[in-house]
Protein backbone atom coordinates (compact mmCIF):
# COMPACT_ATOMS: atom_id res chain seq x y z
CA UNK A 1 0.00 0.00 0.00
CA UNK A 2 2.82 2.37 0.89
CA UNK A 3 4.48 1.72 -2.47
CA UNK A 4 1.18 2.38 -4.23
CA UNK A 5 0.77 5.67 -2.36
CA UNK A 6 4.26 6.81 -3.26
CA UNK A 7 3.73 5.84 -6.88
CA UNK A 8 0.50 7.85 -7.02
CA UNK A 9 2.22 10.83 -5.42
CA UNK A 10 5.00 10.66 -8.00
CA UNK A 11 2.44 10.51 -10.81
CA UNK A 12 0.68 13.54 -9.37
CA UNK A 13 3.91 15.49 -9.53
CA UNK A 14 4.58 14.41 -13.07
CA UNK A 15 1.04 15.32 -14.07
CA UNK A 16 1.35 18.85 -12.72
CA UNK A 17 0.76 21.26 -15.63
CA UNK A 18 3.82 22.89 -17.16
CA UNK A 19 2.59 26.30 -16.10
CA UNK A 20 2.49 25.37 -12.40
CA UNK A 21 4.15 28.11 -10.41
CA UNK A 22 3.63 30.63 -13.20
CA UNK A 23 1.12 33.45 -13.02
CA UNK A 24 0.40 34.41 -16.61
CA UNK A 25 -1.83 32.35 -18.90
CA UNK A 26 -1.12 34.33 -22.08
CA UNK A 27 2.66 34.73 -22.21
CA UNK A 28 5.80 33.26 -20.71
CA UNK A 29 9.20 34.70 -19.95
CA UNK A 30 11.30 34.12 -23.05
CA UNK A 31 8.41 34.79 -25.44
CA UNK A 32 8.61 37.54 -28.02
CA UNK A 33 6.69 40.52 -26.67
CA UNK A 34 3.34 41.10 -28.39
CA UNK A 35 3.63 44.19 -30.54
CA UNK A 36 1.32 47.18 -30.17
CA UNK A 37 0.86 50.45 -31.98
CA UNK A 38 -1.37 53.49 -32.25
CA UNK A 39 -2.48 53.53 -28.62
CA UNK A 40 -3.55 57.10 -27.77
CA UNK A 41 -1.52 58.41 -24.86
CA UNK A 42 -0.29 61.48 -23.05
CA UNK A 43 3.19 62.56 -21.98
CA UNK A 44 3.12 65.55 -19.67
CA UNK A 45 0.74 68.04 -21.28
CA UNK A 46 1.18 66.67 -24.80
CA UNK A 47 -0.76 64.02 -26.68
CA UNK A 48 1.28 61.02 -27.73
CA UNK A 49 1.01 57.52 -29.16
CA UNK A 50 2.28 54.23 -27.82
CA UNK A 51 3.95 52.01 -30.41
CA UNK A 52 6.46 49.34 -29.49
CA UNK A 53 8.35 49.56 -32.78
CA UNK A 54 9.04 53.27 -32.27
CA UNK A 55 10.83 52.78 -28.94
CA UNK A 56 14.60 53.01 -29.41
CA UNK A 57 15.77 52.29 -25.87
CA UNK A 58 17.35 48.90 -25.16
CA UNK A 59 15.01 48.04 -22.29
CA UNK A 60 11.26 48.63 -22.21
CA UNK A 61 9.23 48.56 -19.00
CA UNK A 62 5.53 48.18 -19.77
CA UNK A 63 3.21 48.65 -16.81
CA UNK A 64 -0.55 48.28 -16.69
CA UNK A 65 -2.16 50.95 -14.50
CA UNK A 66 -5.63 52.14 -13.49
CA UNK A 67 -6.52 55.53 -12.05
CA UNK A 68 -9.18 54.15 -9.73
CA UNK A 69 -6.94 51.51 -8.15
CA UNK A 70 -5.68 52.27 -4.62
CA UNK A 71 -2.73 49.91 -5.11
CA UNK A 72 -1.62 51.93 -8.13
CA UNK A 73 -1.84 55.03 -5.92
CA UNK A 74 0.49 53.32 -3.44
CA UNK A 75 2.99 52.57 -6.21
CA UNK A 76 2.84 55.65 -8.42
CA UNK A 77 5.56 57.58 -6.56
CA UNK A 78 7.81 54.51 -6.84
CA UNK A 79 7.14 54.31 -10.58
CA UNK A 80 7.91 58.01 -10.98
CA UNK A 81 11.15 57.62 -9.00
CA UNK A 82 12.07 54.52 -10.98
CA UNK A 83 11.56 56.35 -14.28
CA UNK A 84 13.68 59.26 -13.07
CA UNK A 85 16.47 56.95 -11.89
CA UNK A 86 16.80 55.34 -15.33
CA UNK A 87 16.60 58.45 -17.49
CA UNK A 88 19.51 58.47 -19.92
CA UNK A 89 20.22 54.76 -19.32
CA UNK A 90 18.41 53.42 -22.40
CA UNK A 91 15.33 52.39 -20.41
CA UNK A 92 11.83 53.41 -21.53
CA UNK A 93 8.88 53.24 -19.15
CA UNK A 94 5.45 53.17 -20.74
CA UNK A 95 2.09 52.69 -19.05
CA UNK A 96 -1.28 51.66 -20.39
CA UNK A 97 -4.78 51.24 -19.01
CA UNK A 98 -7.48 49.06 -20.54
CA UNK A 99 -10.34 49.35 -18.02
CA UNK A 100 -13.68 50.30 -19.52
CA UNK A 101 -14.79 52.70 -16.78
CA UNK A 102 -15.00 56.49 -16.81
CA UNK A 103 -12.31 57.06 -14.19
CA UNK A 104 -9.76 55.09 -16.21
CA UNK A 105 -10.38 56.41 -19.74
CA UNK A 106 -8.07 58.77 -21.63
CA UNK A 107 -9.61 62.04 -20.44
CA UNK A 108 -9.18 60.96 -16.83
CA UNK A 109 -5.66 59.75 -17.57
CA UNK A 110 -4.73 63.21 -18.87
CA UNK A 111 -5.93 64.77 -15.63
CA UNK A 112 -4.05 62.23 -13.53
CA UNK A 113 -0.81 62.70 -15.46
CA UNK A 114 -1.00 66.47 -14.97
CA UNK A 115 -2.03 66.39 -11.31
CA UNK A 116 0.55 63.80 -10.24
CA UNK A 117 3.35 64.80 -12.60
CA UNK A 118 3.82 61.44 -14.27
CA UNK A 119 7.16 61.43 -16.12
CA UNK A 120 6.33 58.49 -18.40
CA UNK A 121 3.99 57.97 -21.34
CA UNK A 122 0.55 56.79 -20.24
CA UNK A 123 -1.92 55.45 -22.80
CA UNK A 124 -5.43 54.06 -23.00
CA UNK A 125 -6.38 51.06 -25.12
CA UNK A 126 -10.14 51.07 -25.54
CA UNK A 127 -9.99 47.80 -27.49
CA UNK A 128 -8.27 46.07 -24.53
CA UNK A 129 -6.22 44.05 -27.04
CA UNK A 130 -2.89 44.86 -25.40
CA UNK A 131 -4.19 43.63 -22.06
CA UNK A 132 -5.31 40.31 -23.50
CA UNK A 133 -2.09 39.93 -25.51
CA UNK A 134 0.08 40.33 -22.42
CA UNK A 135 -2.23 38.42 -20.10
CA UNK A 136 -2.53 41.43 -17.80
CA UNK A 137 -4.64 40.60 -14.77
CA UNK A 138 -3.72 43.27 -12.22
CA UNK A 139 -2.77 46.89 -11.80
CA UNK A 140 0.03 47.64 -11.39
CA UNK A 141 1.56 44.77 -13.39
CA UNK A 142 4.99 45.03 -15.00
CA UNK A 143 6.63 43.53 -18.07
CA UNK A 144 10.31 44.01 -18.90
CA UNK A 145 11.41 43.60 -22.53
CA UNK A 146 15.02 43.34 -23.64
CA UNK A 147 16.62 44.92 -26.73
CA UNK A 148 15.26 42.10 -28.90
CA UNK A 149 11.81 42.72 -27.38
CA UNK A 150 11.78 39.39 -25.63
CA UNK A 151 9.95 39.27 -22.31
CA UNK A 152 12.50 38.87 -19.52
CA UNK A 153 10.40 39.69 -16.45
CA UNK A 154 6.73 39.86 -15.55
CA UNK A 155 4.96 40.47 -12.27
CA UNK A 156 5.15 42.85 -9.33
CA UNK A 157 7.45 45.83 -8.86
CA UNK A 158 8.65 44.61 -5.48
CA UNK A 159 7.60 42.45 -2.55
CA UNK A 160 5.58 44.86 -0.41
CA UNK A 161 2.82 47.41 -0.97
CA UNK A 162 4.33 49.42 1.88
CA UNK A 163 7.43 51.08 0.45
CA UNK A 164 9.19 51.16 3.80
CA UNK A 165 8.92 47.38 4.11
CA UNK A 166 10.27 46.45 0.67
CA UNK A 167 13.11 43.91 0.79
CA UNK A 168 13.10 42.61 -2.80
CA UNK A 169 13.14 44.95 -5.79
CA UNK A 170 12.17 42.59 -8.60
CA UNK A 171 11.70 45.21 -11.31
CA UNK A 172 14.92 47.09 -10.57
CA UNK A 173 16.90 43.86 -10.36
CA UNK A 174 15.57 42.68 -13.72
CA UNK A 175 16.35 45.96 -15.48
CA UNK A 176 19.82 46.20 -13.92
CA UNK A 177 20.62 42.65 -15.04
CA UNK A 178 19.62 43.38 -18.63
CA UNK A 179 21.64 46.60 -18.73
CA UNK A 180 24.66 44.59 -17.60
CA UNK A 181 24.04 41.89 -20.20
CA UNK A 182 23.22 39.35 -17.49
CA UNK A 183 20.33 36.94 -17.08
CA UNK A 184 17.42 37.90 -14.84
CA UNK A 185 17.54 35.82 -11.65
CA UNK A 186 13.87 36.23 -10.66
CA UNK A 187 11.97 36.41 -13.92
CA UNK A 188 8.37 36.02 -12.79
CA UNK A 189 6.43 36.93 -9.67
CA UNK A 190 2.76 37.02 -8.78
CA UNK A 191 1.23 40.35 -9.84
CA UNK A 192 -0.57 42.25 -7.09
CA UNK A 193 -3.20 44.96 -7.08
CA UNK A 194 -6.64 45.57 -8.50
CA UNK A 195 -8.05 43.21 -11.09
CA UNK A 196 -8.10 44.40 -14.69
CA UNK A 197 -11.72 44.99 -15.72
CA UNK A 198 -12.23 43.41 -19.12
CA UNK A 199 -15.42 43.89 -21.08
CA UNK A 200 -17.07 40.72 -22.31
CA UNK A 201 -16.74 40.32 -26.04
CA UNK A 202 -13.59 42.44 -26.31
Amino acid sequence: MRKLFLSLAALALIATPAFAGKYNKAISVGDKAPTFSGIPAVMGDKDANLSLDSIKEEVVVLVFLANHCPVVTEYEDRIIDFTKAYQGKSVKVVAVCVNDIDSDRLDAIKVRVKDKGYNFVYGYDESQKIGHAYGATNTPQFFVLDKDRTIRYTGAMDDNRSEGKVSKTYLKDAVDALLKGESVEVSETRPVGCGVQYTKGK
